[in-house]
């Protein structure tokens, strides 16, 4: 378990991007180290990206200095992790 994992901020943000972008906003979050999946996805929202960081004032801050000024995203919808019960096929103990 990474120090992150452990006493950071996990969170999944949902961007709403200009379809004609859509491939250079996953190749721009995905250069960004705090970012740990992205994923193209069907539904309400265009991309869902994973990220992980120290704590709650690093998160805003790379969501608004970093995410929010890619070009071609329009906004975006974020949930923060509160608790993980199962991950890779295995449930968590707490």
């Amino acid at each position: 378990m990474t120090y992150i994992e452990r006493s950071g901020i996990k969170a999944f943000i949902h961007v709403f991007v200009e379809s004609s972008r859509l491939e250079n906003v996953c190749k721009e979050l995905s250069k960004l180290p705090e970012v740990i999946d992205v994923y193209e996805v069907t539904g309400e929202f265009d991309i869902i990206a994973v990220v992980a960081t120290p704590g709650i004032s690093e998160f805003r801050n790379f969501l608004k200095d970093r995410v929010l000024k890619i070009p071609g995203v329009k906004s975006a919808v974020t949930s923060i992790v509160l608790h993980t019960h199962k991950r890779d096929g295995l449930e968590l103990e707490e």
